[in-house]
């Protein structure tokens, strides 16, 4: 069966510094995949790479076998992978639902024209309404998106996300700045509306890296270094000694100060 998402001995330089060095992974549909790895170790333009943001040095990028590396990132969303970013990408002054219809107008067909009341699209207000639902903001639906509470905000920007549709996702650190009860509830949020999809997300917190993944890709100076089982990753003496072991630690030593 084609792979939901493959890197084939993927490369990214900036000049003379190699940021990503051969890195290689196969995700299969359905999937969800944490992506884990130190300061530096070249997550983010990891994520650069496959959705079309940076252009690799060499390798491929494949989505559904197709072949995207090279490819703008709007071409990509249009052949299905979605990404929401670490920094927020929503329309303050704009509310729940407008920043929901923003995302689902252009999956939908709908083009800029300044004579077309939006009010008549009904189908993607009906796409809207069904996403707002999905990430329990119906109550808020009225709200401007900067008056909403920051998990409130990180939800929408889920909601954005998966608006148009996109079979493969990617979350760069969603659960990043939530107390332990918001991420709890924001894991389960997103269990919920990726069933069926395929996940990919980078993420600090083990807590949600194991809670939530199928499989785990460790990064370290730009490579994969293990791409297993949660429970295999953990054991594993490389992952332990680049990277696993003294994040645990730390985070141990976090809680017991709590």
């Amino acid at each position: 069966m084609t792979a939901a998402l493959e890197l084939v001995d993927l490369h990214k330089s900036f000049g003379r510094t190699a940021i990503i060095r051969g890195a290689s992974m196969r995700v299969e549909r359905g999937e969800r995949v944490a992506i884990i790895g130190p300061n530096g170790a070249g997550k983010s333009t990891l994520f650069n790479l496959i959705s079309g943001r940076f252009a690799p040095s060499a390798g491929q990028v494949l989505l559904n076998g197709r072949r995207i590396d090279g490819l703008p990132p709007y071409r990509v969303s249009r052949l299905g992978l979605a990404r929401s970013f670490q920094v927020s990408n929503l329309f303050g002054r704009l509310s729940a639902l407008e920043n929901l219809r923003c995302a689902v107008l252009w999956h939908l067909g709908y083009r800029y024209a300044f004579w077309r009341f939006l009010a008549g699209a009904h189908d993607a207000n009906a796409r809207a309404e069904e996403v707002l639902r999905m990430v329990r903001l119906e109550r808020r639906r009225d709200v401007p998106a900067a008056s909403l509470t920051y998990a409130e905000q990180r939800a929408l920007e889920i909601g954005v996300t998966i608006a148009g549709g996109a079979d493969v996702i990617l979350l760069d650190e969603p659960t990043a700045g939530m107390s332990r009860s918001e991420t709890a509830r924001f894991v389960e949020l997103i269990r919920e509306i990726t069933v069926g999809k395929t996940l990919l997300t980078v993420e600090h917190d083990m807590g949600v890296v194991f809670g939530l993944a199928d499989r785990i890709a460790v990064v370290v100076y730009g490579e994969v270094i293990a791409f297993d089982t949660p429970e295999k990753v953990r054991a594993d003496p490389r992952v332990q000694e680049a990277y696993l072991g003294s994040v645990l630690a730390e985070q141990a030593a976090g809680g017991a100060g709590h």
